[in-house]
């Protein structure tokens, strides 16, 4: 039985990768692989367009991996202070969360971060400091510090 070379143009479970080449029987890549538009005959042509195509994302790759390590740094000592309502100087009414930490993110160094980016290891629900990280993609995490205190109720 003779197999044909196709390129995959999306991620096809047990079989590859968007941008490898495999073999598959004729059958497989014509009733399904191209007709649920997952892969394209590879030919010499659409092989130079993907090493083209695979060299680009690799420059992108790079180039948003540095911008990470960037932004890593201006986030390195980053030390945030948050105020909150306490019911007895020590446990927070509710809890700081990660809207909370981003507001506060964006107000002291007007970097804006999405909610996916920041991990909390731990509810924040007490006074104190903790440490949650943050993935700026491409292996790229960096811890800061976050210091919840007691708001103290405005004095009239």
């Amino acid at each position: 039985m003779a197999h044909i070379e196709v390129m995959l143009m999306d991620n096809v479970k047990k079989l590859g990768k968007s941008g490898q080449i495999v073999k598959v029987a004729p059958g497989y890549a014509r009733n399904y692989l191209f007709t649920h538009g997952l892969a394209a005959v590879a030919t010499e042509a659409a092989k130079r367009r993907l090493k083209k195509l695979e060299a680009e994302r690799a420059a992108r790759a790079a180039e948003e991996k540095k911008a990470a390590l960037e932004l890593a740094k201006k986030l390195e000592k980053l030390e945030i202070t948050v105020s909150a309502h306490t019911t007895d100087g020590k446990k927070l009414y509710g809890s700081v969360g990660v809207g909370d930490i981003l507001a506060a993110i964006e107000a002291n160094r007007g970097i804006k971060l999405e909610r996916s980016q920041i991990s909390l290891s731990e509810s924040l629900r007490e006074v104190g400091v903790y440490e949650p990280s943050i993935d700026l993609g491409h292996g790229v995490n960096v811890k800061f510090k976050i210091i919840i205190q007691d708001e103290a109720p405005a004095v009239e």
